[in-house]
C-alpha cells in the first residue's frame, strides 16, 4: 500500500542544505525502515498527519509527551489562555507555585519542585544536587541506560571528552551483585545511584525492577550517605500516579520528570525530599524559558486529568489488548514476538531476528497501512486511544505479518 511522500521528500532535500545531516538526535528517521515520514503537519487525539496528508495511528506519542492525546482540548485551553496573557515574562506567574504544590501533593517522596524544559535539564540538575549535597563526585548508573543528551550522559561520544564522563561507574540493571561492586568501587566518593524506573534501553528487552535491586539501591545510598535518583522522565505518570518506584515500595531522594507532565507542552521537573532541599538551593541552574507560565498551566490541567480520570487503568487495558492480539496474529503467521515492558510502554521485537530484518519489514508494512510502530524503541499507549483504534492496529498488523512473511 503506497503512501504519497512528495512534500516530505522535498523538505528532506531542503533540510540537507541548511541542517547538519538534514536532521539530528532522536528525530532523525535515518535508522528506521523505508517509508517513515520525517515531517508532520498536525496531530489530533491518537492520530498524526504527515505533510503529505497521510494519517497514522501513532504509538510513539511524540516519543512520550502525549499522554492524553494530541491537541487535548482541556490541556490546550489552559495553555492558550495563559499564553494570551503572557508566557515568558520577567518573572514567573502564580502557576509555578500552584504546579509545585500539585506535584508535591501527587508524588509521595517529594517536598519541593524545580522546573525546567527538557529531561536532560532535569537529570543534570539532579546530578548537580547530589554532588552539592554530598560534596562527592562519583555516580553509579546502569549500563545502556539513557539519562539525556548532555556531555555527561549522551549515548554518542562524538564531541565528548573523558573529563565530561569522569566520576561514573556502571553496573548491570537488576543485578544486585553488580550494583554492590560498583558502589564498592566508588568507595568514599559515592554521590548518587542513578536509576531508570524500568530498563527501557533501545534494542534490548525491557525489564521491570526487581524488589531486591530497588531495595538494595536504597540501602546502599543510606549506608553511604548518597542520594537515590529515579529518572522518571520517560515513564513518569505512565506507570503510576506517583514515582514509578512506588510500585516496588521504594522512595528516591530525587526524581526527574518530563515528557507527559504537560501533555506535549515543553516542561520538565526535578522533585526532591527535604533531605536535599538545601543542596538544590545552592546550585545555579536557569534558562530564559524555564519560568514561562503557559506550559505550567498546561501541566496543571494535565495533572487534573491524572487525578480525576481512569487514564492509567485504560492505557494498561488497551496495551494488554494490543499485546494479546499481536501474539495471536504472530502465531497465526508463524512468527514469535518478544513483547516486553509494561503493557502501556510496549517494546515489540521478533524472535530469531538478530539483525532485525523481519522487524524492519513488518514495521514498514504497518507504516504503509497507517500505523506508526517503532522497530527498536519502546512505544507509548495514549489515553486518547479507543478499542476501535486497537482493533484497527491489529487488523493492520495481521496484514503486515502476511507482507513480512512474503
Amino acid at each position: 500500500m503506497a503512501r504519497i511522500n512528495s512534500r516530505d521528500t522535498d523538505l528532506r532535500e531542503r533540510a540537507q542544505k541548511v541542517i547538519p545531516n538534514g536532521m539530528y538526535g532522536h528525530q532523525s528517521v535515518a535508522r528506521l525502515p523505508e517509508g517513515y515520514p520525517q515531517f508532520f503537519s498536525r496531530g489530533e487525539g491518537a492520530y498524526l498527519w504527515d505533510v503529505d496528508g497521510n494519517r497514522y495511528l501513532d504509538f510513539m506519542c511524540g516519543y512520550g509527551p502525549n499522554l492524553f492525546g494530541y491537541a487535548n482540548a482541556q490541556v490546550d485551553a489552559a495553555y492558550f489562555d495563559r499564553a494570551r496573557r503572557g508566557d515568558a515574562l520577567t518573572g514567573p506567574g502564580e502557576e509555578m507555585v500552584q504546579l509545585a504544590e500539585a506535584m508535591v501533593g501527587l508524588v509521595s517522596h517529594a517536598d519541593w519542585a524545580m522546573f525546567c524544559k527538557n529531561g536532560t535539564d532535569a537529570t543534570t540538575m539532579a546530578l548537580m544536587t547530589a554532588r552539592s549535597h554530598t560534596r562527592k563526585s562519583t555516580i553509579v548508573l546502569a549500563k545502556g541506560a539513557y539519562h539525556g543528551a548532555a556531555p555527561w550522559c549522551t549515548p554518542v561520544l562524538n564531541g565528548v571528552t573523558p573529563a565530561d564522563r569522569a566520576g561514573q561507574i556502571f553496573c548491570e540493571y537488576n543485578d544486585v551483585e553488580s550494583l554492590e561492586a560498583a558502589v564498592r568501587e566508588a568507595g568514599d566518593d559515592l554521590a548518587a545511584i542513578f536509576a531508570s524506573p524500568i530498563k527501557h534501553d533501545v534494542l534490548v528487552d525491557q525489564q521491570s525492577p526487581t524488589l531486591a535491586y530497588a531495595k538494595r539501591a536504597r540501602e546502599l545510598c543510606d549506608e553511604r550517605g548518597a542520594l537515590l535518583i529515579v529518572d522518571d522522565v520517560r515513564a513518569g505518570l505512565r506507570l503510576a500516579r506517583d514515582s514509578s518506584w512506588s510500585l516496588v515500595g521504594v522512595e528516591p531522594d530525587l526524581s526527574t520528570w518530563g515528557k507527559a507532565i504537560a501533555n506535549g507542552h515543553p516542561l520538565s521537573a526535578l522533585l526532591g525530599s527535604d533531605k536535599c532541599r538545601q543542596a538544590a538551593g545552592e546550585i545555579f541552574v536557569t534558562g530564559s524559558y524555564w519560568f514561562a507560565s503557559a506550559a505550567m498551566a498546561a501541566s496543571l490541567a494535565t495533572l487534573t486529568l491524572v487525578r480525576e480520570t481512569d487514564y492509567l487503568e485504560r492505557t494498561i487495558a488497551l496495551g494488554e489488548r494490543l499485546r494479546k492480539g499481536l501474539d495471536e496474529a504472530a502465531a497465526r503467521h508463524g512468527f514469535g514476538l518478544r513483547q516486553t515492558g509494561p503493557a502501556q510502554l510496549p517494546l515489540i521485537m521478533f524472535e530469531d531476528d538478530p539483525d532485525a530484518a523481519i522487524g524492519y519489514r513488518w514495521n514498514a508494512a504497518l507504516m504503509a497501512r497507517g500505523v506508526y510502530f517503532h522497530p527498536w524503541h519502546n512505544m507509548f499507549m495514549s489515553a486518547a486511544m479507543t478499542l476501535g483504534d486497537i482493533d484497527f492496529a491489529l487488523e493492520a498488523a495481521d496484514e503486515a505479518f502476511k507482507a513480512a512473511k512474503a
